[in-house]
């Protein structure tokens, strides 16, 4: 369980945020919802302690985070962001990056799980292509399912999830969707929504707006009440 109870965050002056609280009960699908700028990311740096708060408490199971070591807090989180990282070594390497004692078998375990061992079998050498540090001899599709199994493989109590399916064909979009649906089940789940169609489902979706939640709600009462919600779901769907 996730709790924030009246997060105040100030800097240089500026209130970041003003008194959000919200409750997260656990394997809970989030969606977080805002125009550029709305303080959707700097929650998620507040949740992960790469922002320290000003006033307020946020809990993970009833322990304050300012309690806990910041390696501590942030084995607990998995991220899956738009802009893909791998660095020079083989595939294999890349995905136990988080793990790097896992065995052969539990990387296959995890490339499977999020629907790349298919395409790591046609390289040339398999798992033990090596990559440049561009990656560049995969797709930003393929990229992007290698870094979902980097997560698989930590298993990771918490997902926070910055839609990853910009910039690839619609076959790819729909193996990255499934992948992530996968990684989803049983964690609890941020996910920062550009698209409101991936949301629809969420269990709880926060609206924010310069620092502040405006709405909070599920999709359909968040519709039905014809709020800012409303307006940008409308407005994609136009």
């Amino acid at each position: 369980m996730i709790s924030l109870d009246n997060l105040t965050v100030s800097y240089g002056g500026w209130t970041l945020f003003d008194n959000i609280s919200f409750l997260i009960n656990p394997k809970d699908r989030i969606g977080l919802v805002g125009r550029n700028g709305a303080g959707k990311t700097t929650l998620i740096n507040l949740l992960m302690r790469f922002y320290e708060i000003g006033g307020g408490t946020i809990l993970l199971d009833g322990v304050d985070t300012r309690s806990l070591s910041r390696a501590g807090l942030r084995q607990a989180f998995g991220m899956v962001l738009q802009d893909t990282w791998l660095f020079e070594g083989t595939i294999a390497e890349n995905i136990a990056y988080g793990k790097p004692d896992a065995s052969r078998e539990e990387i296959i375990a995890a490339a499977k799980a999020a629907r790349a061992d298919f395409f790591i079998r046609t390289l040339p050498k398999g798992y033990d292509t090596v990559l440049g540090s561009d990656a560049e001899t995969i797709s930003a599709g393929q990229r992007q399912l290698l870094t979902i199994a980097r997560v698989m493989l930590c298993d990771p109590a918490i997902l926070i999830l910055d839609e990853a399916t910009s910039s690839v064909d619609t076959r790819t979009e729909m193996e990255i969707s499934l992948a992530m649906n996968t990684l989803m089940k049983g964690r609890t789940s941020f996910v920062i929504a550009h698209r409101l169609s991936t949301i629809v489902d969420a269990d709880l979706i926060l609206v924010m707006q310069n620092g502040t939640i405006i709405e909070q709600g599920n999709h359909k009462r968040l519709l039905e009440s014809g709020g800012a919600y409303a307006e940008l779901y409308n407005s994609q769907f136009a």
